[in-house]
């Protein structure tokens, strides 16, 4: 394609286009990964869900697929975090992306070696934080976005960070399309996140009965629920959800225990590194305890809606977008497709502007 847009992210990561396939658990894998790099995107793993060797084997298998830069999503408060962002190291993985902000430390030994650092944020104040401790960007999404949001648009949570902080801003929640990235650089962000628009595409693992399921959905459709996990959780709606949303604190709390117990098995972690990971996420995300354990419910309930296909049994994350989307492109499709719309709509804009001639002939 011809169509080309150079902002502040192609330039800082070495990427073709500014458009970000976020790290989304359980899809976010080596095919989807690599099929958003190949197309010119930045794919990025999420490793949430994965234990250190399958890690190991995703990166491989990424690297496989792909010659491109990709990235790696990683909980800054893991037990294992510095042992992760090591091996990013060792394996030249290009960028690091958290989901809370990451010590100053750690931010400084991946900068060091070559890694781009780019959190997740939620607020002007915690992109002021990280950009202060040398963070080379920011995602900052807003309450649109699927999985873990805020309350704040968009279209005012992208202003304030853009205010706060001089390092590069991409925007999340809400973007499907051209017309969402032409906006966005419109506002000064440096390119777009986008998550559910990335799960549906014929690159993604979810399985296709799933996929169908999200496109079915209208703009209505989704649940900012408390009940998922104890934090504010974006998901489709579902006959499971709803039993979760008219339920009692005493009956999620039970099956948050029974679910962390079926984690720990997945994972192989010991009780341990469970507990210790318990008292980090009540650290910085200021959690209860009946929090800390409602939040063993995620990983396992995602993983029945979104690998097993299990939609009885489990939750699927969701942007509000999914109410919009129609189709089920390939990853190369979507962003030739975004980036020709998107160009397309900034040139488009020049028509409205008034010549100094045209001003003094009115």
């Amino acid at each position: 394609m011809s169509a080309r847009l150079r902002t502040p992210l192609t330039e800082l990561v070495g990427i073709e286009h500014p458009i970000v396939q976020t790290g989304m658990g359980w899809v976010a894998g080596p095919s989807l990964v690599a099929g958003t790099a190949n197309a010119g995107g930045l794919g990025i793993l999420a490793s949430a869900t994965m234990t250190m060797p399958e890690l190991e084997e995703a990166i491989a298998k990424t690297k496989a697929k792909t010659d491109k830069p990709f990235g790696v999503n990683i909980r800054a408060d893991a037990a294992d975090a510095v042992d992760r962002c090591e091996l990013m190291i060792r394996e030249g993985v290009k960028v690091a992306s958290f989901a809370l902000a990451p010590k100053k430390e750690l931010i400084a030994r991946l900068k060091d070696n070559g890694v781009v650092v780019v959190p997740s944020i939620g607020a002007a104040k915690h992109a002021v934080k990280v950009a202060s401790w040398g963070a080379d960007a920011v995602i900052v999404q807003g309450g649109e976005g699927g999985g873990h949001t805020g309350s704040v648009a968009t279209t005012l949570l992208l202003p304030s960070v853009l205010d706060a902080v001089d390092i590069p801003v991409v925007a999340g929640g809400g973007f499907f399309d051209g017309r969402g990235l032409a906006a966005a650089l419109s506002y000064g962000a440096a390119g777009v996140a986008m998550g559910t628009r990335f799960l549906l595409t014929q690159d993604s693992s979810v399985p296709d009965s799933v996929k169908q399921e999200y496109l079915a959905r209208g703009l209505q459709d989704t649940t900012v629920s408390t009940k998922v996990d104890g934090m504010p959780h974006r998901v489709l709606n579902t006959e499971l959800v709803n039993k979760l949303e008219h339920s009692g604190s005493y009956r999620g709390f039970l099956a948050a225990a029974a679910n962390a117990v079926k984690f720990k098995h997945m994972t192989g972690m010991k009780w341990s590194a469970l507990v210790k990971d318990g008292l980090a996420m009540r650290k910085h995300k200021d959690l209860t305890w009946s929090q800390v354990i409602m939040a063993a419910n995620t990983p396992m309930l995602l993983k029945a809606g979104l690998v097993e296909g299990n939609t009885q049994a489990g939750v699927l994350a969701s942007g509000q977008v999914a109410g919009i989307i129609e189709d089920l492109p390939t990853c190369q499709e979507l962003i030739d497709r975004i980036i020709e719309e998107a160009v397309e709509r900034i040139d488009g804009l020049a028509k409205y502007r008034v010549t100094e001639a045209e001003s003094t002939s009115a």
